[in-house]
């Protein structure tokens, strides 16, 4: 008996298989993107859809509520992991996967990163005025210990401000292009 794509019942079977497997691994990994499994999984089987998707098709593929599987789009489609596409003679909005996982890579940890710069760069900034204002303090009452361990809590700091001054040099390398010359992609 063949399937609706031609193959056997085998021959789809073992594609399954494989495919499966993937989505399982993708699901898993994608914590590191902040996604829950199940998520990571929806993700995973639109991958292998070659075709847009609708949330009903998802839902019946997944097994999940129309709700959850909303939800889920919506988290995919913040990630830019996901496009809403237009279909023609369709009524239901339709899904596609963003294909180029470098720029999936790129837009997520770009907006993160760039977060967890502003944080730490404010909390150095603030520390480094304090140790400034400390030392001032500890100069006039002349406190030589105290201006020892102020000395070198400055210098750490200002090591840490140099390394996310560096890491917001790579993230425009990220976003503009630049570091695929340095780690090209694969062909």
């Amino acid at each position: 008996m063949k399937t609706p794509n031609g193959l056997s019942e085998e021959q789809f079977e073992k594609i399954r298989s494989i495919r499966q497997r993937v989505i399982e691994t993708i699901g898993s990994n994608m914590d590191l993107y902040g996604i829950t499994l199940s998520i990571g999984h929806m993700y995973g089987h639109m991958y292998f859809h070659n075709e847009p998707v609708t949330l009903d098709e998802m839902g019946d593929v997944m097994g999940m509520s129309k709700t959850s599987m909303s939800t889920g789009m919506r988290t995919l489609i913040d990630l830019k992991m996901v496009h809403k596409v237009l279909g023609k003679g369709s009524r239901k909005d339709l899904y596609v996967v963003e294909n180029d996982w470098h720029q999936t890579f790129i837009d997520y940890f770009s907006v993160e990163w760039r977060k967890s710069i502003e944080m730490n760069l404010s909390a150095i900034n603030k520390a480094l005025n304090e140790v400034r204002r400390l030392r001032r303090d500890a100069q006039e009452a002349q406190d030589d210990a105290l201006s020892v361990v102020l000395d070198q809590d400055e210098t750490k700091l200002n090591e840490a401000r140099k390394y996310y001054l560096w890491l917001d040099r790579l993230i425009d390398a990220f976003e503009s292009g630049d570091i695929f010359e340095l780690v090209p992609k694969e062909e």
